[in-house]
């Protein structure tokens, strides 16, 4: 077994370690199909054998092209490090910085098989999220960092490390970039292409920024998404009896089941992959496993009729079930669905993240590696009948919607009837659900803001608990807006709830969602008791870059900006540039995210608290910046939320002065211009 030690030694080449391929028992990404030329291939090869001297090259060209022909992607498999890969106690990473020991743990974290979806290929979360291209990368971004000094930076482009550079120690010590590629050139077709060379990258969010923390940090969001779709949709305070139908148990979908029971509500969702069902039920997210129809409806109507919290894993397509709950609609009159969304990989719908109905799941996989053409062909038809279903029982009373994982828009793009009349290219039939749940809570200045103990251990992570949830309960008592209140009630009772739950998967992590103030506070409070020693170890604070400002993307995270800057990434770039000389530890920007390649641009940070007072003030100065930035966009845009957030914000803070915007009262002048 691999040491830490050896981990930041460098690439192993004497001796090479024996390549055992692709391990058994562990779930793999999806066969790649990236069409290459022999002469691409040839530069496939070459790219990937610069990272090793010429005297092994011809060791390991062939093994790299059998890899290239056998699963579209040269992983490096022969390096895959024999150690058991997670988060360590901070103090065990041989490194001179205690920043470049976080990085560490965070990217350990990121490919715990516990925590990543298909550790092997260096894959997160959604299908194909990476954290590295292939393992030589993992290997010499480790060396850097165990040699990291304060005076030095780490530049990443697309899981490549360009190396060290001369620095200061108020900069980052990490830049992350993940496929930046020029905008005429990112189409998927375009990416499939590179990514086999081994030039660019999708990170994903925080799969590329090292920030992932499990599916907790999606559980959070889905509870708040669920709670306040009963708010909207069924005008209910409490779930209890009401049935939410969807689909998805791996990466971060897998989430559902665990935040279904949490909101009190019967989740019934649907999971094609049975090892995706297993590991979520060994976990304990998942209360019942079922492949058989009749037994799933009894449950529903059992535990609806009852007022029963169920997580219930259907093993077998979306489809089938969506189908089979209009059945029993037009035959028995009864609808037995109040909610509904969808939470496959629908933004790498024709490379394993949707699997069409007409197929089972080993069909499918065989096929899409098979007959790239025809998978997809049956994806769009499925999707059509996906729709059908859903607007059966819609018409009927059921509140669907779009969960921002670009669902409708591949709908759309396959002839199924999502259009919404009178609508602009990012409406819908149904909703995102950042237009009807989640948007104005990102005005508000509300977002996934998270933190790590780097101890490892778990009374750190109860100590933290204790200080947000006071911070929050002190803030409630000083006076705060009703929206606001609501918000800060909602984050205590997941608190609780959370640390009832068994909801850390991997690093000793937290989430919960706050505005400006509530980040900043609960950051200062955190790292004043690190400076007493009432935690023992730095605190890494990052954040889901699904947030208020980190995030442009039009179909998700900006599709409630009706200013005509939905297409307008200034705001995640703005972000990136401001908090990297604000005081983050580290930043990233990505091309691709929840909604697929091409579709968003989005940023994220990591910030170490180790309890100076420099970290103090780094806390501040950036966590406001990361939040007012967005505020104000979203103000600029015609949002009253972020227009009274933003304001409130220039009161208490003279220094920040935001240009606001102006209503125009009388509509009619604009009829009149334009018919002048």
């Amino acid at each position: 077994m691999t040491s830490l030690k050896e981990i930041c030694r460098g690439l192993p080449l004497n001796p090479l370690p024996e390549n055992k391929g692709r391990r058994k028992g562990i779930p793999h990404a999806p066969v790649r199909t990236p069409n290459l030329t022999a002469q691409e291939k040839k530069l496939a090869l070459r790219n990937a054998l610069r990272y090793f001297p010429p005297e092994i090259q011809k060791k390991l060209v062939l093994e790299f092209a059998e890899e290239l022909r056998l699963y579209g992607h040269i992983y490096m498999y022969r390096f895959c490090p024999d150690i058991e890969m997670r988060a360590y106690p901070i103090g065990e990473y041989p490194c001179k910085t205690k920043s470049a020991a976080a990085i560490m743990l965070m990217i350990m974290n990121n490919l715990d098989p516990s925590v990543a979806q298909f550790p092997q290929e260096l894959v997160t979360y959604g299908g194909n999220g990476q954290v590295f291209s292939n393992w030589a990368q993992f290997w010499l971004v480790m060396h850097y960092l165990s040699e990291m000094t304060e005076e030095q930076t780490l530049v990443m482009y697309s899981g490549h490390p360009l190396g060290l550079f001369p620095s200061h120690q108020h900069a980052p010590r990490l830049i992350i970039t993940n496929g930046m590629v020029i905008p005429n050139y990112s189409s998927r077709d375009e990416y499939e292409k590179m990514f086999a060379l081994g030039v660019t990258m999708y990170g994903q969010m925080t799969a590329g920024s090292y920030c992932y923390i499990g599916p907790q940090g999606i559980v959070h969001g889905t509870v708040l998404t669920v709670l306040n779709a009963g708010r909207r949709y069924l005008k209910a305070e409490e779930l209890s009896g009401k049935v939410f139908v969807t689909s998805g148990l791996g990466g971060m979908s897998g989430a559902q089941a665990k935040a279904a029971v949490i909101a009190g509500c019967v989740g019934i969702i649907a999971e094609v992959d049975e090892a995706a069902l297993v590991k979520r039920h060994k976990q304990g997210w998942l209360m019942e496993i079922s492949n058989n129809l009749d037994h799933c409806i009894a449950r529903l109507r059992e535990a609806r009729k009852n007022k029963i919290a169920l997580s219930l894993g259907y093993h077998g397509n979306v489809v089938d079930l969506w189908e089979r709950l209009v059945h029993e609609l037009d035959t028995t009159g009864e609808l037995l669905v109040d909610l509904g969304s969808d939470q496959t990989s629908c933004h790498n719908p024709f490379n394993g993240g949707y699997y069409p109905v007409q197929l089972s799941f080993e069909e499918g996989k065989q096929l899409l590696s098979s007959n790239p053409g025809k998978f997809r062909t049956l994806v769009q038809e499925s999707l059509k009948r996906h729709v059908a279903a859903i607007n059966k029982l819609a018409d009927k009373g059921m509140f669907f919607w779009d969960y921002g994982n670009a669902f409708l828009l591949e709908a759309q793009r396959a002839g199924a009837d999502v259009a919404k009349k009178g609508g602009n290219k990012t409406e819908f039939r149904y909703p995102s659900y950042v237009q009807h749940i989640m948007g104005d809570i990102f005005s508000l200045g509300f977002g996934p803001f998270r933190w790590v103990c780097t101890s490892g251990d778990p009374q750190d992570l109860a100590t933290t608990d204790s200080i947000a949830m006071s911070v929050l309960e002190d803030a409630i008592r000083q006076g705060v807006s009703t929206s606001v209140k609501q918000q800060y009630h909602d984050n205590i009772r997941w608190i609780r709830e959370a640390g009832r739950h068994s909801l850390v998967v991997g690093s000793q992590a937290r989430i919960l969602y706050s505005d400006q103030k509530g980040r900043v506070s609960i950051a200062v409070a955190i790292n004043r008791a690190i400076s007493e020693g009432k935690i023992k170890a730095p605190v890494v604070l990052s954040r889901d870059h699904h947030d208020v400002s980190g995030t442009d993307s039009p179909f998700r995270e900006t599709s409630n900006i009706y200013d005509g800057s939905a297409f307008c990434a200034d705001m995640a770039v703005q972000n990136f540039v401001g908090d990297s000389f604000r005081g983050a530890t580290w930043v990233a920007l990505h091309n691709g995210g929840g909604v697929g390649w091409g579709e968003v641009i989005n940023g994220g940070f990591g910030l170490v608290l180790d309890g100076s007072k420099e970290a103090e003030e780094r806390a501040k100065m950036m966590l406001s910046w990361d939040v007012s930035n967005g505020v104000a966009r979203r103000c600029w845009s015609g949002n009253a939320f972020a227009y009274e957030t933003i304001c409130q914000a220039m009161k208490e803070n003279g220094t920040l002065r935001v240009t606001l915007p102006h209503k125009v009262v009388d509509e009619n002048i604009l009829e009149q211009a334009v018919k002048h």
